[in-house]
């Protein structure tokens, strides 16, 4: 099963963009056609291209996450559906944003519920909030509804800025550590070389090497300048293959500082979207199907997937997670006590808040493991680069006392 992105026109001319999950391109125009839509263009996406950002296209989860609680505050004062998303199209930023909520206010001003006309912006609206509200309109409790919604986008806001403090920290040492270097070899290593080179000493090897890459610096800077972005653009194009996703997701899986924080943030997202999605009556089904799009690691969606097609036969849910084993003993035997007692929406909210607390630790135990070793990354970069100056001081000073 793939995820495709999707371009397609409605019956009303109106272009829509999103993404639908087939096992072919035909299966997806087939799907779009079943949904009325006319397909314009289908192009198949890896997996890091996929949108985790469950807010929507364009929109962030804390801005959908203010939204929904700011809506649940109007709406529990007593303002109408039609003036509530009126005052919420006044006061969002956010241009595309604001544009999708003054088609959702002029949709129910017409009649329509304000599920569908959700679903009329796909692009923006997920089909998680959308489910959710259809189910508090039909039980007349979309305050509920708004509130659950509100908790999913902030708690998954928070896990995505984790993953982010995680990823982001190594990446800027290593480009503060790639533009110091530069700065040393063309500026700094020149203007101390140039007091050596009058002098009949014999240059240490580090010292010609580190000469040698100074003078190429000054000389070639423009192809060190390409290389860097051939580099970039070709890791940047390896991660979006199917090989490269496959790749970076073993790495998350195997390497032992990263594993413990890529199974428990896999377990928070499952769990917290399985438990929204149930809170909102669809089936497991359903939920899983939506669920899986969110999960970041190749291996984990896969996961997810096989268990949707497990379920449809059947088998209890807690069965293809332990076949898997991907997700931790924990989240096995908590969705099991669930299904046994018929209460899988309190045992995965209960295990959600479980993982939201150990993703934290996690962070913390990655970030504090990851700076020795970015200290003496860095301790090392510095340490060539200053004993190749100071080699020829002692050098000079050897042939001082053989006088």
């Amino acid at each position: 099963m793939a995820t495709y992105s999707y371009v397609a026109v409605d019956r009303y001319g109106k272009e829509k963009k999103g993404s639908v999950d087939a096992t072919t391109p035909d299966r997806a125009q087939s799907t779009l056609k079943a949904e009325g839509l006319i397909p314009v263009k289908i192009s198949e996406q890896s997996l890091l291209q996929k949108d985790i950002n469950i807010g929507g296209k364009g929109v962030k989860n804390r801005e959908m996450g203010v939204f929904c609680r700011q809506m649940v505050s109007i709406i529990n004062a007593g303002v109408p559906i039609v003036d509530a998303l009126g005052m919420m199209e006044d006061q969002t930023d956010n241009k595309s944003f604001k544009k999708a909520i003054g088609e959702v206010k002029a949709n129910v001003s017409k009649g329509e519920t304000l599920g569908n006309s959700m679903r009329m912006r796909s692009d923006i609206f997920p089909s998680m909030m959308v489910n959710m509200i259809d189910a508090g309109e039909a039980s007349g409790s979309i305050d509920v509804s708004l509130d659950r919604m509100a908790t999913q986008f902030e708690k998954d806001a928070h896990l995505s800025s984790l993953v982010k403090k995680a990823m982001v920290y190594p990446i800027v040492v290593l480009i503060v550590a790639i533009a110091v270097c530069i700065v040393l070899l063309a500026f700094v290593v020149p203007t101390f070389m140039s007091m050596f080179e009058d002098m009949d000493i014999d240059m240490p090897k580090i010292t010609l090497a580190v000469m040698a890459a100074s003078d190429w610096l000054k000389g070639y800077w423009y192809i060190a300048i390409a290389v860097i972005i051939a580099l970039f653009v070709a890791l940047k194009m390896f991660a979006a293959s199917h090989t490269g996703t496959v790749f970076f997701a073993t790495l998350a899986i195997k390497l032992p500082a990263l594993k413990n924080f890529t199974i428990k943030s896999a377990a928070s997202r499952l769990a917290r979207t399985l438990s929204t999605l149930t809170a909102a009556g669809l089936s497991m089904i359903e939920a899983l199907d939506i669920t899986a799009k969110t999960m970041g690691n190749y291996f984990f969606h896969q996961a997810v997937i096989e268990a949707r097609e497990e379920v449809k036969k059947g088998v209890p849910l807690s069965e293809p997670l332990r076949r898997c084993g991907l997700f931790p003993p924990m989240v096995i035997h908590m969705t099991k006590i669930g299904e046994e007692t018929g209460d899988m929406e309190s045992m995965l909210s209960k295990m959600a808040d479980y993982y939201d607390e150990e993703v934290e630790i996690a962070t913390q135990a990655l970030l504090s493991a990851m700076e020795p070793m970015i200290i003496l990354f860095l301790a090392g970069v510095a340490g060539v680069i200053i004993g190749a100056v100071i080699a020829p001081m002692g050098a000079m000073y050897s042939g001082l006392d053989n006088i």
